[in-house]
């Protein structure tokens, strides 16, 4: 063993270096991206209804992942004897933030969705760490030239508004917009809960146009197996997650909290089931709102969901 502490140079603890997402490589030219998961940071938060402040979540997130940034080892789990992300086969970049035009949804958006078209066009699958919701809509837009998807998102909200006052790409609208799409399969809407912010005429219409709606009490009473039954096997799957989806209690920073939440092993269960009864193309997390999370640990919470999503990805894939 080295001086450093491993024969391959550096220690690089977490806290030493530059907060890309995991600490892995930072590639500016969009042109250039050879991996097999590109990040891409979308800090938009213009389409809020109440609390403002996740602009800053890929910041957040970014800083949080280099707790996660396994370095030599890869991650080891022991309840699965799986190591996932090993280092000698994993392939993430970190593509830095699309730009963001202050007060234009419509040139913010569409900078978004030129960002994901890069990705997927390199060959790589998108993680989009948002932002507020709207972001989900450029993501899915990218997808038009791509087989179909299923999309399923773990929220405490519908978001299936289909116009208020004018408004179509706030973050109330993103899956409306995205069931409108001819290439968007069906929508496994799970964690919904509560007062919403779509009314009763937007729950008719997301189960006409082709949605499964869940509530966490009807998840937790069919159990994770049990949703995973409803939702198409063999497809590819988009999975957009609110960080809202979990109770405030363990993720206090976003901007519309809604108790009677997930707690993590609900979510982690049903994404690596997701992983192995599927391909999952295309990720976003999005409305982690760091301003509002004194301990960081709603950041925490979602680096730690995208390192084990992605662990997952890329190990059933292969």
């Amino acid at each position: 063993m080295s001086e450093h502490g491993y024969e391959s140079g550096r220690l690089n603890l977490p806290f030493v270096g530059i907060c890309t997402f995991g600490k892995y490589p930072y590639v500016e030219d969009w042109d250039a991206i050879e991996a097999d998961v590109a990040v891409l940071g979308a800090p938009f938060d213009f389409g809020c209804q109440w609390r403002s402040g996740a602009r800053m979540g890929p910041r957040g997130v970014r800083e949080a992942s280099t707790l996660f940034s396994f370095g030599h080892a890869g991650a080891y789990d022991h309840e699965d004897d799986i190591v996932y992300l090993p280092s000698d086969s994993t392939r993430i970049v970190d593509i830095g933030d699309a730009d963001i035009i202050h007060t234009s949804t419509e040139k913010s958006h569409a900078n978004i969705e030129y960002g994901v078209r890069k990705i997927l066009e390199a060959g790589a699958i998108p993680v989009v760490i948002g932002g507020d919701h709207s972001v989900n809509i450029p993501c899915i837009n990218a997808f038009d030239n791509q087989e179909p998807i299923h999309v399923v998102q773990i929220d405490a909200h519908l978001d299936f508004v289909d116009e208020r006052h004018g408004v179509r790409y706030g973050h109330g609208n993103p899956m409306r917009r995205a069931a409108e799409k001819s290439y968007v399969t069906g929508l496994s809407q799970i964690g919904i809960r509560n007062v919403s912010s779509t009314a009763r005429d937007g729950y008719e219409d997301a189960r006409r146009m082709g949605s499964d709606i869940l509530s966490v009490r009807q998840l937790r009473k069919l159990g994770v197996d049990g949703v995973l039954d409803r939702i198409p096997k063999g497809v590819r799957y988009y999975i957009t997650i609110d960080i809202d989806a979990f109770d405030p209690s363990i993720a206090p920073g976003t901007g519309t909290p809604s108790h009677g939440g997930f707690v993590y092993y609900e979510v982690l269960e049903l994404l690596e089931g997701l992983c192995r009864q599927g391909q999952v193309v295309g990720v976003d997390l999005v409305e982690v709102a760091p301003d509002y999370d004194p301990t960081s640990s709603t950041s925490t919470l979602a680096a730690q969901v995208l390192m084990n999503l992605i662990g997952r990805m890329l190990h059933h894939r292969r």
